[in-house]
């Protein structure tokens, strides 16, 4: 019980510690405010990225072109060769095969300039279209090193792949997500600059309250708690409205575009439980923040 009253007593005077110095204590909860929205911009950005990286991973293929006269024994041997190699994905969307047959039905289909011309096409041998395996990689850097197996191969013509474009993209990204972590990092040092800042004045201020507590015989940990728990607060309160902004921002805006932007070629991340997560990081970022910033006014200006 004895507990439970000093805890409380402690939270009463943090609230009404940050109420006497409302100004300061506004100035500290906008800033964790404003560095908490970034966060969240910064995770939401960087699970994005991260997602549509892997979908253009997934997507980047090897297309090993097979020589136009070769005959349908080495086009399954050839299938078998590269099915051996290492880093191929296993089972059906690791490689396909686009016989030159069903592309020009495809074709013909798409097109009545492609069907008057291909329907005079009346046997395989008369197609001078090729034949294509269309392979995939379960490592995008091993990319490289199996198109060029595949290249060496007889009655392969050629090799196509997309691994350079994708990769500077990637790149692009990567550069994109770790500018925002920079400027998080910044804003949560200033936040917690300001916080101390705010504790070391509300130290100040309770000069003679703090003197008269230690006349009293109170313990250094009872006078240091209610100002550890006013850091907590304002991380708290500073919390708030990122988390709303998060849970039903995020939300609308998943709602908004169908869950993919421009078209299919963006995939956004479902939001549950993905924004759970979110607001959960935020809360104990806000709160850690504050208590840090607290921590560190009443290590440096409280003398005991």
């Amino acid at each position: 019980m004895k507990l439970v009253r000093i805890l409380i007593r402690n939270i009463r005077d943090s609230v009404k510690s940050i109420i006497r110095n409302f100004s300061l204590s506004l100035a500290s909860i906008s800033c964790i405010t404003i560095t908490l929205i970034v966060v969240t911009i910064s995770m939401m950005l960087s699970a994005n990225v991260n997602n549509m990286t892997k979908k253009f991973e997934d997507d980047v293929t090897i297309v090993a072109f097979l020589d136009v006269d070769i005959t349908q024994e080495r086009i399954q041997e050839i299938g078998e060769e590269i099915r051996a190699l290492p880093y191929i994905q296993p089972g059906a969307e690791g490689i396909r095969l686009d016989d030159k047959e069903s592309i020009r039905k495809d074709m013909m289909e798409s097109s009545d300039t492609y069907k008057s011309i291909m329907e005079k096409w009346k046997s395989r041998e008369d197609n001078p279209l090729k034949d294509a395996y269309h392979v995939k990689v379960t490592d995008i850097e091993k990319m490289d090193e199996t198109a060029d197996a595949i290249r060496k191969m007889e009655g392969v013509s050629g090799v196509q792949d997309t691994e350079e474009m994708v990769s500077k993209l990637i790149s692009v990204f990567d550069v994109v997500t770790k500018g925002t972590y920079a400027v998080v990092i910044a804003l949560i040092l200033v936040t917690a600059f300001l916080i101390a800042n705010t504790i070391k004045i509300t130290i100040f201020s309770r000069k003679r309250e703090i003197d008269i507590m230690r006349l009293v015989g109170a313990s250094n940990l009872n006078i240091k708690i209610p100002f550890i728990f006013e850091g907590l607060f304002l991380g708290l309160f500073g919390s708030v409205i990122p988390i709303m902004i998060t849970i039903y921002g995020y939300s609308a805006l998943y709602n908004y575009f169908d869950g993919n932007l421009f078209g299919n070629i963006v995939p956004l991340v479902e939001p549950a439980p993905f924004i759970y997560y979110v607001a959960i990081i935020l809360l104990v970022v806000g709160m850690v923040v504050g208590m840090f910033g607290s921590w560190r006014a009443v290590r440096k200006h409280l003398k005991i």
